[in-house]
């Protein structure tokens, strides 16, 4: 018994440091945690209470077309303002509105978002599976956040479907499938003016790929993407359109910020603070472009 005790110690051991560790162990570890995800999202929509922040909004915002014709941004809006994401959000979001008995039905919308997390969670396992140097227990790290799956299956918000395309372009990028990258990033963009964060790093990863010359076709085909899905807001209502879903000088809410909040509301809301976070975001790309990226 002291024997089969000793080897049944070391044979777990072992299948811990290869689930943990060795490349043999990633695609183990991957479908243990997503079993375990699928069960935890179950649990969380059936036990933790929804939280209404946007999803009755976005819903409104959608139902001006759906159901009123309008395709001026100007006069699309819900009960929290007006409607300030690109023409992608309104046709994702429009097919959630029939699919979800124009949004009455919250746990069928929960369930839709579930399913989308899942897509996205494979995803990222699929960008972890290229980077071989790195360990496996990395992984845990995407099933064990509160904030994700409280952002997916209870909140429903935007970034959800914005951050799924973007992922989808990474993985593509990394297959050298630059064209269809560049396609599932401008829907990602779309989606939510926030992806462009992103831009300068692609830009430069098409420069280094294809030079000027190669790059200017992938970028025609991020404009495209954006033009083609605009088309019917920016018909009579162009200006509308584009100052309402790319509306840089926009301020956000002081009681919705999570990484700011040790700062005070005035300051937060300052045009001062937001210029100096600007300079300092491009500031940092400058610098690491010019000491990290161009090596």
């Amino acid at each position: 018994q002291g024997i089969n005790a000793e080897y049944g110690t070391k044979k777990g051991k072992q299948v811990i440091n290869e689930l943990l560790f060795l490349p043999s162990g990633f695609l183990k570890l991957a479908v243990l945690l997503f079993i375990f995800d699928t069960i935890l999202n179950y649990f969380i929509i059936q036990y933790v209470p929804y939280t209404e922040i946007d999803w009755k909004a976005y819903m409104q915002e959608v139902a001006g077309v759906i159901e009123s014709g309008i395709y001026d941004y100007g006069k699309l809006e819900g009960d929290t303002g007006p409607l300030v994401y690109p023409a992608g959000f309104v046709y994702i979001f429009g097919a959630l509105y029939h699919s979800t008995d124009q949004g009455a039905n919250i746990r069928r919308a929960q369930y839709i978002f579930m399913a989308l997390y899942l897509i996205m969670l494979l995803i990222v396992f699929a960008i972890y599976s290229k980077f071989k140097k790195l360990p496996n227990w990395p992984l845990i790290l995407l099933v064990v956040s509160k904030r994700i799956h409280s952002i997916f299956v209870l909140r429903l918000f935007n970034d959800c479907i914005a951050m799924l395309f973007l992922y989808l372009a990474i993985l593509l990028f990394i297959h050298n499938k630059w064209s269809l990258g560049c396609f599932s990033y401008s829907v990602a963009v779309s989606i939510k003016m926030n992806i462009l964060l992103f831009a300068p790093g692609l830009l430069l990863l098409l420069l280094l790929r294809f030079g000027v010359v190669g790059t200017i076709p992938k970028l025609t085909i991020c404009a495209a993407i954006q033009l083609v899905l605009a088309v019917p807001f920016l018909i009579g209502h162009w200006w509308n359109y584009l100052w309402r879903s790319f509306d840089f000088g926009r301020k956000f809410f002081y009681i919705w910020t999570v990484n700011w909040k040790f700062v005070p509301e005035n300051i937060f809301l300052s045009n001062s603070f937001a210029l100096g976070l600007l300079i300092l975001h491009l500031s940092l790309l400058l610098i690491f472009l010019i000491f990290k990226w161009s090596r």
